[in-house]
């Protein structure tokens, strides 16, 4: 099934360090998911996945400078501590380091409170324990009440107002629902918090604080970009092109965006339509047109792949392999390119090439390489390809178990 992949630049304006969820909002390639007897074509939703980086908190009078702080640490109690272990993937560690640091009252300031908070509501996210998650947000009740603002606080926060809850926590509120199985919700709730930042936008514009929003468009950008993830996962095409397009006119140099236009465009059925979007982003590539999004390797990686996803819908396999392949000689941490080449494999019926392919990224860059697609579609080869499947995926989930950050969904082995 396809799925998108790409995360969305950190705020380098703001004030204190934020929580940045790695999901899907502007790429554009698919990672085709398999099973042993069909073949999907769909987004994946469940890709849509947060991975803190660190805390902003909302400042309603000026946003601070970025060097007026020399660490993390100087925002919130060990926030750099906290930081490292969420790029690391090491979720339980956080958790725990959450709960000796309350049991050791070594939070001091609200807004301290809330940043911890923040980070414990994405732990549980991560490790799939939504339910606790959504009672712990429950417990703060209204985010925008007085009690969490810092002109509350005069005698901690002196000079600052505006809202201390984190653009993040706000964030989590609304995907929350998704996870429990109430999509509609956390539909809605996408849609008020959209409504929330253009109000935010607007507001800095009156004050003509620049810097406050530029920091906020790109907060209404990724807003939009994890709406058009979860419509796309629908085939909701109709209104996902109107975010696309939207995306598009915010930032037209995106070569991301315009070859998830693309792709959206070929699920339409629209072949045509989608070759002109791809050579339009080739030729952003021959001109050296781009929002600096991606280095010069993985704008050509990105043109690639767009070449090969026309093969592929062509079933031209064997054009598309060789495109992958191009792909893959230039940055072998490509998983997009490594994952749908050795599908390409599969329906030229080279199932033990595509496994050699597959197994060889695993072995060669782990992190790059595990993901939960590209095991689920290796399990499916080695379901078709030998009888004794079960011991050949057992010994794939127990080298996972040892290599695989905390959030890892084991059950994609399905042993």
């Amino acid at each position: 099934m396809f799925t998108e992949s790409s995360s969305p630049a950190k705020d380098p304006d703001s004030p204190e360090s934020e929580t940045r969820p790695d999901f899907n909002p502007s790429s554009t390639d698919s990672t085709a998911t398999t099973n042993p007897n069909t073949v999907q074509t769909a987004i994946d939703s469940d890709s849509l996945e947060p991975r803190p980086e660190a805390t902003t908190f909302e400042s309603a009078s000026s946003d601070l400078p970025p060097e007026r702080f020399n660490s993390l640490d100087e925002l919130t109690h060990d926030l750099g501590s906290l930081h490292e272990l969420s790029t690391r993937g090491s979720w339980q560690a956080i958790l725990e380091k959450i709960s000796q640091a309350r049991a050791l009252f070594l939070l001091t300031k609200p807004h301290e409170h809330l940043t911890y908070l923040t980070y414990q509501v994405m732990a549980l996210v991560k490790l799939r324990r939504s339910d606790e998650a959504a009672h712990e947000l429950n417990s703060l009740h209204d985010f925008d009440g007085t009690h969490y603002r810092y002109e509350s606080f005069p005698e901690i926060y002196p000079n600052r107002k505006g809202s201390m809850v984190p653009f993040s926590l706000r964030w989590l509120y609304a995907l929350i629902p998704t996870k429990l199985g109430n999509r509609q919700e956390g539909l809605d709730r996408l849609y008020v918090l959209l409504d929330f930042v253009r109000d935010r936008i607007r507001d800095k514009e009156s004050q003509n604080l620049d810097d406050s929003v530029e920091l906020w468009k790109k907060r209404e950008t990724f807003v939009m970009s994890c709406l058009l993830g979860f419509h796309l996962g629908h085939k909701e095409f109709g209104v996902s092109l109107d975010l696309i397009k939207g995306l598009i006119s915010r930032d037209p140099l995106d070569p991301v965006l315009i070859s998830k236009l693309g792709s959206v465009q070929l699920q339409f059925g629209d072949i045509e339509g989608a070759k002109a979007t791809f050579d339009r982003v080739e030729k952003m590539l021959n001109e050296g047109k781009s929002n600096g999004l991606l280095n010069e390797l993985q704008f050509k990686n990105l043109v690639g792949r767009n070449k090969a996803l026309v093969y592929v819908v062509a079933k031209d396999y064997v054009s598309a392999v060789r495109v992958y392949d191009e792909c893959i000689e230039r940055d072998n941490s490509d998983a997009i390119a490594v994952n749908n080449k050795a599908l390409c494999l599969m329906y030229l019926r080279d199932l033990s090439d595509a496994i050699k392919v597959m197994e060889s990224a695993l072995e060669r860059v782990p992190t790059a390489a595990l993901n939960e697609s590209l095991v689920v579609n290796l399990c499916s080869m080695y379901e078709l390809a030998y009888v004794n499947h079960t011991d050949v995926k057992r010994t794939l989930n127990n080298w996972i178990a040892r290599v695989a950050p905390d959030d890892y969904d084991s059950s994609s082995t399905r042993v």
